[in-house]
């Protein structure tokens, strides 16, 4: 029989249960694992702090949309030429016109054209505007008053063409100090239109009878229901025309042209950017940055950043931090006499 020792190993008692209350089992101390948790490789740590979560990784998309957004800054932020780094450098204020003149948003009407304008002019750092145009023409009435704002702007402006500077863009741009565009750029396009739609055979054909009460018999007459009659169609061939006709001086006295050069040149349509240098109607072929650096030398500027006019650094600084700290979830029409090719149907009141 073996004997016994009465003096066993302190680590294999039991510990006595706490006096005055119920026994309980003892909590797991920090460093025990979880249940049915796969135990450590040698050599890893498991510390588990007790009501810690696993950190949430930034999404994909997240890191990308921040990306992209870190390089807009810089971009806009930054120097076209010399003024790259430089704080106390005078800026070059950009306006983007780009889409239909009169019904897009931002400075594509007059309205919003006219801010970014009254922006620029009022802020003491901006020295010159760059308009950077990608349109191929809109609204005559819209087209004219912006053309005004231009024409009346105090300080140099001068207009980089994208893809297309037309019809009523071009007699926005006319208006400038300076004109750029690039060799394949569709510049010009001078000439007005207004388009109205016959469907009274297509309404017969369908068995549709339009009954019109009207206070003068051509009150109707660009609804579509009927063919226009000879003197409807004189009398809108004189608004024609005596649109264009203003359309035509507004670009010779913009561009120092005769009317009669530019209205050899008024034919409704586009010129290459090549053509619309050797005909008098843009000043060279280059770049954005040309344009840029075109209208700090007209403001007698060594170096320059630059702003665009329309961007908002308030809203953007409050997208970026809602992007780091949010965490995902799952959860009848007006005719319009315009300056451009494309069909407009409606009524005149």
């Amino acid at each position: 029989m073996t004997e016994t020792s009465s003096a066993q190993d302190p680590r294999s008692q039991t510990p006595p249960p706490p006096t005055g209350r119920p026994y309980a089992a003892m909590p797991q101390t920090p460093n025990a694992a979880p249940a049915g948790a796969t135990p450590p490789a040698a050599g890893v740590s498991a510390t588990v702090h007790p009501g810690s979560k696993p950190r949430k990784r930034m999404p994909v998309w997240a890191i990308v949309v921040l990306s992209v957004i870190a390089a807009l800054v810089v971009f806009t932020v930054g120097s076209c030429a010399l003024g790259e780094g430089d704080p106390t450098a005078k800026t070059v204020g950009v306006i983007d016109i780009d889409g239909s003149i009169g019904s897009d948003p931002g400075a594509n009407t007059p309205e919003g054209l006219l801010a970014q304008l009254d922006s620029a002019a009022n802020d003491p750092q901006v020295a010159a505007v760059v308009l950077r145009v990608n349109s191929g023409g809109g609204a005559a009435a819209a087209g004219e008053e912006m053309a005004r704002y231009v024409a009346d702007f105090s300080k140099p402006i001068v207009v980089s063409t994208a893809s297309s500077n037309a019809s009523a863009a071009y007699l926005i741009s006319s208006q400038t100090d300076y004109i750029f565009a690039n060799e394949a750029s569709s510049v010009g396009a001078i000439g007005t239109i207004i388009q109205l739609t016959d469907y009274s055979k297509l309404l017969d054909l369908l068995g549709i009878q339009v009954n019109t009460i009207a206070s003068a018999e051509s009150k109707d007459s660009s609804y579509g229901t009927r063919p226009l009659t000879d003197e409807e169609i004189a009398y809108y061939k004189a608004q024609v025309d005596q649109i264009n006709a203003t359309f035509v001086e507004s670009v010779a006295a913009g561009r120092d042209m005769s009317i009669e050069d530019v209205q050899k040149l008024a034919t409704g349509m586009a010129f290459t950017g090549e053509d619309a240098l050797e005909n008098g109607l843009i000043d060279e072929i280059g770049t954005y940055r040309d344009a840029c650096n075109k209208a700090a030398s007209l403001a007698g500027l060594g170096s320059y950043r630059v702003k665009n006019m329309g961007s908002d650094d308030t809203d953007l600084a409050a997208l970026l931090a809602a992007l780091l700290f949010s965490e995902s979830k799952t959860t009848n029409e007006s005719t319009t006499t315009i300056l451009e090719g494309a069909p407009v149907n409606g009524q005149l009141s």
